[in-house]
């Protein structure tokens, strides 16, 4: 592969397939390089550090994610209640399939919880996208809210279950479908007028 056709894309598809093989304990940039037939110099000229490969590949990652999420809180004709409780289910299937589907790059989500702006931000993308949903059902009426903001926080603090990173474990459980119901139309019933 020629310098010039080396990409950030390139690099972040061949990182995700050496984290998938090696795991995050044992992927280097070394082994990415020799993915894509160049050196590891040519990698860090586009990734300074491992640490900002693997923020860019995790990035990359949830960013999938967040796209979906973010097509449910555009859609207009949805009513609020039906869009959040798509909303949150979706993010839980997310989080589901990428636990249990994609371990290696999971694994690699979990180190870098801990302090990281690419998770911090991501968590501030889902926090904003479930009060622009609370804000649509408080206008037209569906939703008895006085704060947004903190009808968001708590729905989000209240599904973390379903959705954050240290509860995986749980999410193999035959119950926790029937759980997360549970939980969902709780929150459902608290928000409506």
């Amino acid at each position: 592969m020629t310098p010039e056709a080396l990409t950030p894309e390139r690099i972040l598809e061949a990182t995700e397939d050496v984290l998938r093989r090696h795991g995050p304990a044992k992927a280097t940039v070394v082994d990415v390089a020799r993915v894509l037939g160049v050196s590891h110099g040519s990698v860090y000229r586009h990734f300074r550090t491992k640490a900002a490969l693997r923020e860019a590949v995790t990035e990359r990652w949830l960013g999938r994610t967040e796209e979906a999420l973010a097509k449910i809180t555009a859609d207009a004709a949805e009513p609020a209640p039906a869009k959040l409780e798509h909303w949150l289910s979706t993010l839980f299937e997310a989080k589901r399939h990428k636990a249990g589907d994609d371990p290696e790059l999971f694994a690699t989500y979990t180190v870098l919880l801990d302090g990281s702006s690419v998770v911090e931000r991501h968590l501030a993308e889902l926090l904003g996208q479930v009060r622009e949903i609370i804000e649509q059902g408080a206008r037209e009426g569906d939703f008895a809210v006085d704060d947004a903001g903190a009808a968001a926080q708590a729905v989000f603090s209240a599904t973390a279950r379903f959705h954050d990173p240290g509860y995986a474990a749980e999410w193999r459980r035959p119950t926790i479908e029937a759980e997360f119901s549970a939980v969902s139309g709780l929150l459902m019933r608290g928000l409506r007028t």
